[in-house]
């Protein structure tokens, strides 16, 4: 495969635009480059592919752990995929640096979608903060979407912040749950409940179904003691099996009719509006970290505040008058 760089912005983008999965593979690597002037392009490509962006349906999802996150993808991605749909599977994972994240695992468990010509899976980056990784995937979506993706999934393979992450780059958070695990309401946080907009309980199948439904019940009850985030949308509960494809249909339906309201209310505008001016301040605070860690006369001088900030010879306070004047802030 040519590297990034032997294609001209351009070339890149009438390869986007045209739908080609190797040019979209190429840009996606572009934008995750850290160099300086593959980040110029980045930005000159992003700029040009804006126009032909914003027509998807941008869905997040998290899920608690052996929820079934893959399989939920597996089955919802490719019935959309039979549908006439483009799906394009990213993922927010912070814990990337760390780890290796588990996002390539998840690619082998989604067998059916990780071989359909019509769907286009992609992990995140490998490495840096949350903030930047995000940032990342903010602009690997809008590729996506220029390039035909009419879906896009956007997957939380970590644990905290990625969840609001995820809701801030998104139209709509999809929540999944699994019932028979013991309290069914130990495994998820009042935050993440508050993000959602749909609670969609898995494994409701065979023996389990029952089960399913009482979970449904008891989420349900937990958001009715919540104030919704909308005046339009009150987030529903529903039950299905990843493993059977049942509950797949009802559950796009209320994505679809989500997607209805929103527009009609102009909510769904002025939540993307929201969206884009929390993006440029989240990039804007990527900038000032970068410089403060590559400048080395600044950061052999931020190295010294915190020394002394830990050796308690200099407040705080103090400390972060003196790197903001730096950075000539």
């Amino acid at each position: 495969m040519p590297s990034p760089t032997s294609s001209s912005v351009p070339t890149l983008a009438a390869g986007i635009r045209a739908g080609d999965r190797a040019t979209l593979a190429r840009a996606i690597t572009l934008i995750e480059s850290k160099r300086a002037d593959h980040r110029a392009q980045a930005h000159q490509l992003v700029q040009q592919l804006l126009p032909a962006t914003g027509q998807a349906i941008r869905l997040g999802i998290t899920g608690a752990p052996g929820a079934g996150k893959s399989t939920t993808i597996d089955a919802l991605g490719t019935y959309l995929t039979e549908h006439g749909h483009k799906v394009a599977v990213l993922a927010v994972d912070p814990s990337s640096s760390r780890t290796g994240g588990s996002i390539l695992g998840d690619k082998t468990r989604m067998a059916r979608l990780a071989i359909d010509p019509k769907a286009f899976i992609r992990p995140s980056p490998s490495s840096g903060t949350l903030g930047g990784v995000a940032a990342k995937t903010r602009e690997t979506m809008l590729l996506c979407e220029a390039a035909g993706y009419d879906v896009v999934l956007v997957e939380t393979v970590g644990v905290g912040q990625s969840e609001t992450a995820v809701a801030d780059m998104t139209d709509f958070f999809l929540v999944l749950m699994v019932a028979g695990a013991g309290d069914e309401l130990q495994g998820i946080k009042k935050g993440i409940v508050e993000l959602a907009d749909m609670i969609a309980v898995n494994k409701a199948d065979g023996d389990n179904v029952q089960r399913a439904r009482a979970a449904a019940a008891e989420y349900r009850g937990a958001l009715n003691i919540l104030t919704p985030r909308s005046a339009t949308w009150a987030p529903p509960v529903v039950t299905y099996s990843a493993l059977t494809g049942d509950g797949i249909a009802p559950l796009w339906a209320q994505i679809e009719r989500h997607k209805k309201l929103m527009s009609a209310s102009g909510e769904l505008a002025e939540k993307r509006r929201e969206q884009q001016v929390k993006w440029m301040w989240a990039m804007l605070e990527e900038r000032l970290t970068a410089r403060l860690r590559s400048d080395p006369a600044i950061r052999a001088k931020v190295r010294h505040a915190e020394a002394q900030v830990a050796a308690g010879a200099l407040a705080p306070t103090l400390a972060v008058e003196e790197i903001a004047a730096l950075l000539g802030v």
